[in-house]
């Protein structure tokens, strides 16, 4: 989560930032450290496969884990913040933006919903859509700084269990090669996702092949 002055913000598009989806790694890494100088502060929060199985074991969505580390990260600001843009995985994005709301303990109000706000209270407006990161290049920021730190902590898991593993994302020949390959690796099971479905995939792989020698 990045925080920006209103007076700072063209600055971002300015030094290239733009939806970290279309950008290298190369060029996310180039971006680091001068988003840090243009921000105001920066909160990064990692969420390890242990919390997400445990979470989704006990019935709490993604969506809605993920809701609460946002919450908790913009609780930790310690200045007023005008605007909280989201970008909303949710298929209804204000959902998102309301689950924020409620489980902060700061006084927010969510864009698009007509809410009753106390007098005397400065709320920030919390904005949650669809495809933010390709709208807002605050949200661009902070898309950025997680990619990089998440690229790093691949890296170095990597390095720490001797294995390839790649950027880590389902679409990654690496990373489903290194999976499929080291399934019985127990260091390596404990950072995998149980619930993960490119894992069921692999697994449901294995099974056909099994059944069928010659596939």
């Amino acid at each position: 989560m990045v925080s920006v002055k209103k007076a700072m913000v063209h600055k971002l598009p300015e030094i290239g930032v733009r939806d970290s989806k279309l950008l290298s790694r190369k060029r996310r890494d180039e971006l680091y450290s001068s988003i840090l100088d243009i921000a105001d502060d920066v909160k990064i929060d990692r969420i390890a496969p242990s919390e997400i199985n445990s979470a989704m074991k006990a019935g709490i969505s993604l969506n809605e884990l993920e809701a609460i580390h946002f919450a908790k990260l913009f609780d930790k600001f310690d200045r007023e913040v005008n605007f909280l843009y989201l970008d909303s995985p949710d298929v209804i994005a204000e959902k998102f933006g309301i689950r924020v709301n409620m489980l902060s303990n700061r006084p927010t109000k969510v864009y698009g919903i007509r809410t009753k706000g106390l007098r005397g209270i400065k709320y920030t407006t919390v904005v949650a859509e669809h495809k933010a990161d390709a709208r807002y290049p605050v949200v661009s920021a902070a898309s950025i700084m997680a990619k990089v730190e998440r690229d790093r902590a691949m890296d170095q898991l990597s390095a720490s269990l001797s294995i390839a593993l790649g950027s880590g994302y389902p679409s990654d020949y690496h990373t489903i090669d290194a999976v499929r390959k080291n399934m019985k690796d127990k260091e390596l099971n404990i950072h995998i996702r149980e619930y993960w479905k490119t894992l069921g995939n692999i697994r449901q792989t294995k099974l056909f092949n099994f059944g069928n020698p010659s596939a």
